[in-house]
């Protein structure tokens, strides 16, 4: 993967981060230039470094940016962070790719980043794309309509394949695109790259459904909300996991007790509720770790996570993680091209896992997880 000299970091972070406020400076190594067409888009090109693709392209309109609350089409002034984001849309507007750099802070014992910070970037870039095509910025990526309805969306499936674990100033490239799912839900997708290389390091999709937020029960996709949501949709039907029967597609059985491997008690965090005052889908994530066999970890590293959402989890509730193996001889023939499909499968495991409130035993949600033995240490 691309590794950036602490000086280069600096550079692209000022950019990024708003390390220099006030009109730009021309900086070493770190040109800027505009391009003659469309005249909305500046590129920020690490330049001096033969490694490097292509310029890193930012969404920045002196006219102004669609507006979020004026719905789809509008315009209004742009904000900084528009100006300073490292994505942009595709050309046909179809898609939204995103560079990311791996912090410090975002890296675990492996010295490569966390399932967690992976998730966390897809759910960043995912917003930032909906905030980029004028939907609400409110953390529901509501159109319109939507919000006149009190609809929102919500998480009905994860699921992340890794191939590949960027570490510390390795630079990703994301990109999304969202698509109908159904006469009652949608899905967004991801691409994971290498930056400096183009290698997909990961895939990811998910599903959504549509939520009345008063009565909280499921409602139908009317048309108008389809023709809204989807305008900025690829036309043809494009899939992160176009292989058949991939792993993405296959149900989740219940946990029964007992389980092999538990880990009772966990209760949400002020940190782990969202800007809607839920617990944030990545916090499951960790939750389910929780009980995972020690050895297991220590041996091996994830590589793919499915997580079915079957209810929403508040601030009180308190939670138990159960972990059991599954046989996962059949399963591990299709794993997508990763290379679980052509090496020594005794190098992996796979496990069920339940997240179920502690009290009544309702379900949170089901899991299954992918761990291949861990490569040699970078």
């Amino acid at each position: 993967m691309m590794k950036l000299s602490c000086n280069a970091v600096d550079q692209i972070h000022g950019g990024a981060q708003c390390r220099f406020l006030g009109p730009q400076k021309s900086r070493p190594g770190f040109a800027l230039r505009r391009k003659e067409a469309p005249p909305s888009i500046v590129t920020y090109s690490c330049g001096g470094s033969s490694s490097s693709r292509r310029g890193i392209v930012a969404v920045v309109s002196d006219r102004g940016a669609v507006g979020a609350e004026n719905g789809p089409g509008r315009v209004e002034p742009i904000s900084l962070a528009d100006r300073l984001r490292q994505g942009s849309l595709a050309e046909d507007g179809k898609s939204y790719r995103e560079c990311f750099i791996v912090r410090s802070y975002e890296v675990g014992m492996n010295k490569t980043a966390t399932v967690e910070t992976i998730a966390n970037l897809l759910q960043e870039v995912g917003c930032n794309h909906a905030q980029v095509v004028g939907f609400s910025t409110d953390g529901f990526a509501t159109t319109t309509t939507m919000r006149e309805l009190h609809l929102i969306w919500v998480t009905a499936r994860m699921h992340i394949e890794i191939y590949k674990y960027p570490a510390w100033s390795d630079v990703v490239e994301i990109e999304t695109w969202c698509q109908g799912e159904g006469r009652i839900g949608t899905r967004r997708d991801w691409i994971l790259k290498d930056y400096a290389t183009g290698q997909v390091i990961g895939r990811a999709t998910s599903k959504w459904v549509m939520m009345n937020q008063d009565t909280r029960r499921l409602q139908k996709v009317s048309d108008d909300v389809r023709e809204e949501h989807l305008a900025f949709a690829p036309r043809e039907l494009r899939l992160a996991f176009p292989e058949k029967n991939n792993s993405s597609l296959k149900k989740i059985a219940k946990l029964e007790d007992p389980a092999q491997y538990s880990r009772l008690g966990l209760v949400p965090r002020r940190a782990d509720l969202d800007m809607n005052q839920h617990v944030n889908n990545v916090t499951y994530i960790g939750w389910v770790l929780e009980s995972m066999p020690q050895e297991v970890i220590d041996s091996h590293e994830l590589q793919t996570i499915t997580l079915d959402y079957r209810r929403e989890c508040q601030q009180d509730d308190i939670v138990d993680s159960l972990t059991n193996v599954e046989n996962a001889e059949a399963s591990l023939k299709g794993t997508n091209g990763s290379p679980a499909a052509t090496e020594n499968q005794n190098d992996y495991h796979q496990f069920l896992h339940l997240l179920r409130i502690s009290g009544d035993g309702s379900e949170i949600n089901r899991g299954r997880t992918v761990w291949r033995k861990k490569p040699a240490r970078r």
